[in-house]
Formats: C-alpha cells, sequence, structure tokens
C-alpha cells in the first residue's frame, strides 16, 4: 500500500497491519483447510480447520482496504501517474513470484501442479486465464480483480468523473451488482465489473469518502445498502465451496464473520492516528504483498516435503516462516529499490511520448487558407 496523495501516512499505517492479518488469514486457510480438503497437502490439520475455514473471507478484508486506498491514491492525480504507479505496485514483485513459482513447480515435477513454459509467458500478462492457460498460482484469481478494478478507477479518472461523481458512480455499481447477483448471473458482467466483491470495493470506497470529507446521508446510505449487499454476495463462496469440498460455513455463521470483516476494516480506520508508521509498521505491510503471491503452491509442496521428515505442526511453522523471510527479501531488495526509479523512468516516458505526440500534432494541423 503507497503512501501517497494527501494521506498522513500515520493513518494508513493501521491498514498496512490489517493487510498482514488479512494475508496470514488466507494462509492458514489454504495450509490448514483448503489444501488437505482438496488433496494438495497430505498431512491434515482437523483439529485447525474448522477455524481456518474462515481465513478465505480474508480476500474480501483486502478488497476492503483496496477501495479505501485506491480511492485515496486517486484524489488530485492524473490517469497516467495514477496508472503508473499501480503498475509499479503490482508488476515487479508479480514477475519475480510468478517466475519463483514457475522454477519450484517446474522442479518439483509434481502432477498436482502442472506448469510448463507457454503457461509461463501467459502468466507474464497477469491475465493467463484470459489466454486459456491456468494461473501460475491458485491465488492470482484476486489480483486479476484489484486489476480490473484499477483499470475501471483509470478510465473514470481520465473522464474526470471519479471525483466529480464518486457517490453516484458507487450507487450505480451496487444496482448493477444488485440485479447481476441476485437476479441475472451474468458471467461477462461478473468478470468485468467484479459484482461478485462490488460491495467490498464500494465500502472502502465510501470509507474513504467518509474519512476524508465527513459523513453524508447518501454515503451513509449507501455504506448500508453496500454491507446487506455483501451479505447476500458472499453466498457464492458458499456455494462454490459446497460443490468443490462438499462442505462450507453455513450461512448463519458465515453473516456473524463477514460482519467482524466489516467491524476490523472500520476499527483499524478509527485507530488510524494512533498507529504509528514505523519502520516495522510499514515492513509488515510492505510484505504482504510478495507473501499472498509465493505462499500456496509453494508451500504445499514445502508441507509435503517436510511433514514426514519433522512434523506436520513443525512443518507449518517452518514453511510459514520461510515464506515470510522470502517475502521480507523481496520487498526490501527487489520492490522497495526499484519503486521509485521505475516511477520517474515510466513517468518521463510517457511525458515523452505525450509530448512528442503534441509536437507531431502542432506540426500537421492544417494551416487555415484565406
Amino acid at each position: 500500500m503507497e503512501m501517497v496523495g494527501n494521506t498522513n501516512s500515520s493513518r494508513l499505517a493501521s491498514l498496512d497491519l490489517l493487510r498482514l492479518i488479512a494475508a496470514l488469514a488466507v494462509v492458514c486457510f489454504h495450509y490448514l483447510y483448503r489444501g488437505p480438503i482438496a488433496g494438495d497437502i497430505d498431512a491434515g490439520y482437523p483439529a485447525a480447520a474448522p477455524f481456518a475455514i474462515y481465513g478465505y473471507l480474508g480476500v474480501s478484508l483486502f478488497f476492503l482496504i483496496s477501495g479505501f486506498v485506491i480511492t485515496w491514491s486517486a484524489e488530485g492525480r492524473k490517469w497516467q501517474d495514477f496508472a503508473v504507479a499501480r503498475f509499479v505496485r503490482l508488476y515487479p514483485g508479480f514477475l519475480l513470484c510468478m517466475t519463483l513459482t514457475f522454477v519450484v513447480l517446474s522442479i518439483a515435477n509434481n502432477p498436482r501442479f502442472p506448469t510448463n513454459f507457454s503457461t509461463y509467458v501467459a502468466n507474464l500478462s497477469m491475465f493467463a486465464r484470459a489466454f486459456g492457460r491456468p494461473s501460475m498460482d491458485g491465488v492470482y484469481w484476486s489480483i486479476m480483480l484489484e486489476i480490473v478494478f484499477y483499470g475501471w478507477v483509470a478510465a473514470l479518472i481520465f473522464a474526470g468523473a471519479f471525483q466529480r461523481w464518486k457517490l453516484a458512480i458507487v450507487a450505480i455499481w451496487l444496482v448493477i451488482s444488485a440485479g447481476n447477483e441476485l437476479f441475472f448471473g451474468n458471467t461477462a458482467i461478473r468478470i468485468l465489473l467484479i459484482t461478485s466483491y462490488a460491495p467490498f470495493f464500494a465500502v472502502g470506497i465510501l470509507a474513504q469518502q467518509v474519512v476524508a470529507k465527513g459523513r453524508s446521508p447518501a454515503a451513509l446510505i449507501l455504506l448500508v445498502a453496500a454491507f446487506l449487499l455483501s451479505c447476500q454476495t458472499i453466498t457464492f463462496n458458499q456455494g462454490w465451496m459446497q460443490e468443490h469440498y462438499g462442505m462450507a460455513i453455513p450461512y448463519p455463521a458465515l453473516l456473524v464473520a463477514n460482519g467482524f470483516v466489516f467491524a476490523i476494516f472500520a476499527g483499524a480506520l478509527l485507530i488510524r492516528s494512533l498507529v504509528a508508521p514505523s519502520k516495522t509498521v510499514l515492513m509488515l505491510g510492505g510484505l504482504t504483498y510478495p507473501l499472498y503471491l509465493l505462499h500456496q503452491y509453494i508451500g504445499y509442496l514445502s508441507l509435503n516435503a517436510l511433514a514426514p521428515l519433522i512434523g506436520k505442526n513443525a512443518a507449518f511453522f517452518v514453511v510459514l516462516l520461510a515464506v515470510l523471510l522470502a517475502s521480507f527479501l523481496i520487498w526490501r531488495f527487489v520492490e522497495t529499490p526499484l519503486r521509485k526509479p521505475l516511477i520517474r523512468g515510466l513517468t518521463s516516458a510517457i511525458d515523452h511520448i505525450a509530448s512528442a505526440g503534441s509536437a507531431y500534432a502542432r506540426r500537421n494541423r492544417p494551416v487555415a487558407r484565406t
């Protein structure tokens, strides 16, 4: 998460910590529940599974945070600057983590996690599924949804509409999402407009509006509407889990868990001024992205290799510490050093292209004849 725009970094430190909590929840879901029940991890964790099953809601928490941070980072920015900042934030870390995953899967040559060079090439786009290839790691689906969200924000900034008509845009988005999720179920609309997860992004956007500009009746009404819609859209994953795993969280418990996700997001915003943006806090937030990208398939293979040697419980902690360490190294020695030079370079290149285009247009402008 970037500290950008007119945001005081201390106001986002609490969200950095919350991002780490969300990432660890997803890691526990994969290692302690999803991996064993799907047959990707040989050892099971039956004592932890009833709690770890809730960890997939960490993705919903990510989307809440993303809605807030992306909206704040868009304040006062040109669409080019926004797009460059998002590209630099996502792609270098993705490229490295995806390449590491490809190398590990290729060496392991495990039939449960097949890959090949054409899959690697397709994944360079971050949208491998659009080319009919599987994602290099199972978690990439949520990154694709994030990019779709960023694309819409960039387009709305370009049109001069995002800040001017933010609440109206959110209201229209929620209406379309409700219609699609409750009545039509159109897959193309679900992907293009992220209708299954729109309530979470929308609450993040609205929360930023309230924090930045104060409460208004329209914003509060939309917040309530988005939360109520989320209580329905969470059944999408519930049904998917029931179909694929033969079990899912009962709806009453899922409803409580969904409310808890929103509550801790609101709590993090309320205490934002109390959490100092120390180097440690910013580091913990920074390693979240590589942790999310690296942990699943590499973790599955590592757990399967270590559990017979040191026991499944020790293997869990060793693998968790290993992916945390790898994530720190990527954040510290790859993402952090590259970010500013890449932003400067890409911004300069875009400005140069724009200037060249303007000069060309002036030279070739028709001369008025009298």
